[in-house]
């Protein structure tokens, strides 16, 4: 899922990665809303309440919406700084670096919501502060690696995309349908896997509170894991079945 570039991305590529971030994106937004009343894979409200209380002159207010903003920004900025350090060296490092941040921060968010969260303003204004970074990580990585194709954590340009594709696809004028096609198919379960994250982190939250969040990075570990698997697979090939050529060498 991370090593192809996205000229080489398959569809299945891109529908596992599609299901994996979109799954931890809805989990994250609706652990979130449940633990702090707040969104935290969707910025767009986080703008209209740093516009209203600019109006209201809510001085703290303006300061904390602009810090859940810069922190997006910041996990965007992060994620493509080190893609593009990276890249030269080799694709996968460069797409796995912020997913392992992405489940640092996720981990932290577990730890100190369940050994340290007394549920004070200031930690709560923190804890949602780290889960809108790891959340702009994931956008940013996502996007990099599909060619803007997928964008996991809000559904807005999802549903605008999506909408233009069906038009697309239903018009008589439109040449390549199965290319759009290929495209409704990575909305769709964009949708879906949002969707169903959010209904399974909402459910395991209500049971778990914050113990749900060792659970997440699991997903995370899946699409690092994935990449790793064949490599793993014919190196254990290489040492039970060694060819001839390393056998010679060996005797001499």
């Amino acid at each position: 899922m991370l090593r192809q570039p996205k000229e080489k991305r398959t569809l299945k590529h891109n529908l596992m990665l599609a299901s994996s971030s979109a799954f931890v994106a809805g989990a994250t937004d609706v652990c979130g809303l449940l633990a702090f009343l707040a969104f935290t894979s969707n910025i767009t409200g986080h703008v209209a309440n740093l516009a209203k209380n600019i109006v209201n002159q809510n001085y703290h207010s303006i300061i904390l919406f602009s810090v859940w903003l810069s922190m997006f920004l910041a996990g965007a900025f992060v994620t493509k700084f080190i893609v593009k350090s990276l890249q030269h060296i080799s694709y996968y490092k460069a797409h796995s670096v912020p997913v392992i941040l992405e489940i640092g921060v996720l981990i932290f968010v577990a730890v100190y919501g369940n050994h340290f969260y007394d549920e004070t303003q200031q930690e709560r204004e923190i804890v949602i502060s780290a889960m809108i970074f790891a959340m702009g990580l994931q956008n940013s990585l996502v996007s990099n690696v599909s060619g803007g194709l997928i964008k996991s954590t809000h559904l807005t340009g999802l549903f605008t995309d999506l909408g233009s594709e069906l038009a697309d696809w239903m018009h008589p004028r439109t040449t390549d349908r199965a290319e759009v096609r290929r495209k409704i198919y990575v909305r769709v379960t964009i949708l879906a896997f949002f969707i169903l994250g959010g209904f399974i982190g909402g459910y395991f939250f209500d049971e778990y509170e914050f113990k749900v969040f060792y659970f997440v990075p699991v997903i995370l570990l899946t699409i690092i894991y994935y990449d790793l698997l064949p490599l793993i697979a014919r190196k254990i090939y290489q040492i039970v079945y060694p060819t001839k050529t390393d056998n010679s060498s060996l005797k001499n």
